[in-house]
């Protein structure tokens, strides 16, 4: 790291310092107030990724940086831990989950590395935790379950060909439709809610991000039917006194903006 870098670091931890002692609000902190504060950072930087906005994301970095500093200076008031405590576990964890670079383990290809972390994770945790144990609770459910089946591949529970999954998944429709025509609302639930997993490994398998692909369809979605609001408005009409033909003309015309 050069002096600059150095310097820009001891500079922010010099400035939250200040803030900690000296403002009302910065000082009233706590782990639990910075919480949904940090996972709302966390989304507008995903949001700049999808973007493709190099200085939004280089912004957003930065916020969040501010809540892990702020996290480790609160763990040092605590005297629990601080700052230089919390890089050097980093530092020691990622080593020890890189042996094909710091130490003499061959691996093949990058599946390789991902099952090598997994068995490793697990033996930190002394081999006797649950392989999901530490897929957060609170992720949303389309993430949470990627990062399942991504999980429980790092140890050889998945399809061999992936081709095998779409008999997986025309079972799953065909379950779904079979229990909308029984009319029982609660397994009509619990099956799209196997179907949506089915999906999400399918996607997985294909080497797809299913949230990232979801939020390209709703970025689409939502240009296209702004743009028929907008036409629909220009027209001097009411959507709601359309019809789905006239709508879908202008739909059509929609399409073209698709980038």
């Amino acid at each position: 790291m050069t002096t600059g870098k150095l310097n820009a670091f001891k500079e922010l931890l010099d400035i939250l310092d200040k803030l900690r002692v000296e403002c009302p609000w910065d000082k009233k902190q706590t782990n639990e107030s910075l919480r949904n504060l940090t996972i709302e950072e966390t989304y507008e930087l995903a949001d700049a990724i999808l973007e493709g906005d190099d200085e939004s994301i280089k912004k957003e970095l930065g916020d969040l940086l501010l809540h892990v500093v702020f996290y480790a200076k609160i763990g040092e008031e605590k005297e629990a831990f601080d700052i230089e405590s919390v890089i050097k576990s980093l530092n020691k964890k990622l080593i020890y989950r890189h042996p094909h670079i710091f130490s003499d383990t061959k691996v093949a290809n990058s599946k390789e590395v991902e099952e090598n972390w997994e068995r490793l994770k697990l033996k930190e945790k002394g081999g006797n935790k649950s392989v999901l144990e530490g897929v957060p609770k609170s992720l949303p459910a389309m993430i949470k379950a990627n990062r399942i089946q991504d999980k429980v591949r790092g140890v050889g529970f998945d399809w061999e060909h992936k081709e095998q999954v779409w008999d997986k998944v025309s079972e799953e429709i065909n379950e779904v439709r079979d229990e909308i025509i029984n009319g029982d609302q609660d397994k009509i639930e619990a099956e799209f809610g196997d179907l949506f997993f089915s999906l999400i490994n399918t996607a997985r398998l294909y080497g797809v991000d299913p949230e990232t692909a979801l939020e390209r369809t709703n970025k689409k979605f939502t240009k296209r039917f702004n743009y028929l609001e907008k036409e629909t408005i220009s027209k001097g009409k009411d959507l709601k006194e359309m019809s789905l033909e006239e709508m879908d003309i202008i739909w059509e015309k929609a399409k073209q903006f698709d980038k």
